[in-house]
């Protein structure tokens, strides 16, 4: 009999202890769920390449395949995440967001549960409707961008999937490196603001990164990321090559056999790498940056425990005042073509819409990573200004991650300090991107959305 009470006491014990286990939720151990995949996109045939006017042929050979991977990342209560990186020089809103329509109907994804990241290589091939006033292009070299960018969206859908099926119990945790090579590009002369090299320039060398490992403690993936053009490649580079970001990548998958890697370009605007212009300085650079990321992995990380938030939402930024139909129509019979080319698409513009709107529908991401990791991710070809402002404001002990290139690649977007200064992050660039300068007012528009975004995920 005693026997028997003994039993019946341990047990209800065992029950109490399990039931009171299981109240506090799920161990911290297996509070995350993670997957990846990846896709080789390196284009099938020649095709002209992004980024760079100078170019005059399409590209002549592979220096290293382009690829994008997916980080499906899943917590506790069942909230959901993909974040695709792509060695591309960036979609404009109408590409991902037809993209994002498809996971939604396929995956059941929202839009704020799905982030579009570029490498920004400008050796990769051209993107529709993405800087097409910068190439000169026949009719056959369009038709081949327009293939290009329609063959893949179903090939994006099936990456999500692979990367959802692929989750399994994970755990994540984030440091942070240093790499010196970016500079900043905006030099003063005589004639004003050009691209050049400015050490003594704002940059931002931080270098994030996130380690995600299984339940038996290998590593899976690597997230990470630096703050600089991806253009050590010129424009006299006709090989489709990743660029420096690409090299890192490489590198890290060859130095951990079965993990993948994913890089995430910051604000880099007004970031070039320097020196640049050979084959042998994108590897250098890349494994420069890998090598900052293996160092960061020596250090001890922050485990990111809690939960997963992510906010999606547009602000009207202000352009200057529209430029006029008379302006635009004297605009087409400047000797500059590119002034020409813009022109001719603004007065389309016009003609469609009866006006030119003044204002940008621009979109904003947060996500929140656990407690205390938070993604700022903005669209366009973003300044650094903006980092190292985000930086000061917001409060601590959050760890930051501003992240550019993200959802639509439409133009730069300057702060108030280099609108006022001029030069080609300022104007001229919107002339290639087809639009007019921004209002002095953007920047404070952009920041107070910013955080408006951010305390929704608070």
């Amino acid at each position: 009999m005693r026997s028997s009470l003994r039993i019946l006491l341990i047990t209800g014990i065992v029950t109490l202890a399990c039931f009171f286990l299981s109240c506090a939720g799920p161990s911290s151990d297996h509070e995350w769920r993670a997957g990846v995949a990846a896709m080789c996109i390196t284009p099938e045939k020649p095709m002209w390449m992004a980024g760079y006017a100078a170019r005059t042929q399409p590209s002549q050979g592979v220096g290293l395949d382009l690829y994008a991977k997916a980080l499906a990342l899943q917590d506790q209560r069942g909230r959901r995440m993909v974040i695709l990186t792509s060695d591309l020089l960036g979609f404009p809103a109408e590409l991902t967001e037809a993209i994002a329509k498809k996971i939604r109907l396929r995956h059941g994804l929202k839009r704020d549960e799905i982030l579009f990241t570029f490498s920004h290589t400008h050796g990769g091939p051209a993107i529709r409707n993405s800087l097409s006033l910068m190439y000169a292009t026949n009719e056959q070299q369009n038709a081949d961008i327009e293939a290009y960018a329609e063959g893949l969206q179903p090939r994006y859908v099936d990456l999500v999937g692979q990367a959802l099926a692929a989750m399994r119990p994970a755990r994540l945790s984030f440091g942070r490196g240093q790499a010196d090579f970016g500079v900043n590009r905006r030099l003063l002369q005589e004639q004003g603001y050009v691209i050049g090299v400015n050490p003594q320039g704002p940059v931002d060398h931080s270098v994030p990164v996130v380690k995600i490992v299984d339940e038996q403690g290998k590593l899976t993936a690597l997230l990470f990321g630096y703050t600089c053009h991806n253009t050590t490649l010129q424009g006299n580079n006709y090989l489709i090559h990743g660029d420096y970001a690409g090299v890192a990548q490489k590198d890290l998958q060859e130095k951990f056999p079965g993990a993948l890697a994913l890089f995430m370009n910051g604000f880099a605007g007004d970031t070039n790498p320097h020196p640049r212009g050979t084959l042998e300085l994108a590897q250098q650079h890349g494994l420069s940056l890998s090598a900052a990321v293996q160092k960061a992995l020596t250090h001890p990380l922050q485990p990111l425990h809690g939960r997963l938030k992510s906010q999606f939402s547009y602000a009207e930024l202000p352009l200057s005042t529209p430029p006029s139909r008379d302006e635009l129509l004297a605009k087409k019979q400047d000797p500059d073509k590119y002034i020409r080319a813009n022109a001719e698409r603004l007065l389309a513009l016009m003609n469609k819409k009866g006006k030119l709107n003044p204002t940008y529908h621009y979109p904003i991401q947060t996500i929140k990573v656990g407690d205390s990791l938070l993604i700022v991710a903005l669209a366009g070809e973003v300044l650094v200004d903006y980092a190292l402002r985000l930086q000061k404001e917001i409060e601590q002990p959050v760890r930051l991650w501003t992240v550019g290139y993200s959802n639509d690649v439409f133009a730069y977007v300057p702060s108030r300090r280099v609108l006022e200064e001029g030069g080609y992050e300022a104007k001229d660039s919107m002339i290639y991107y087809g639009w007019w300068p921004w209002s002095p007012e953007m920047e404070e528009g952009l920041m107070k959305n910013i955080h408006r975004s951010i305390q929704r995920v608070r």
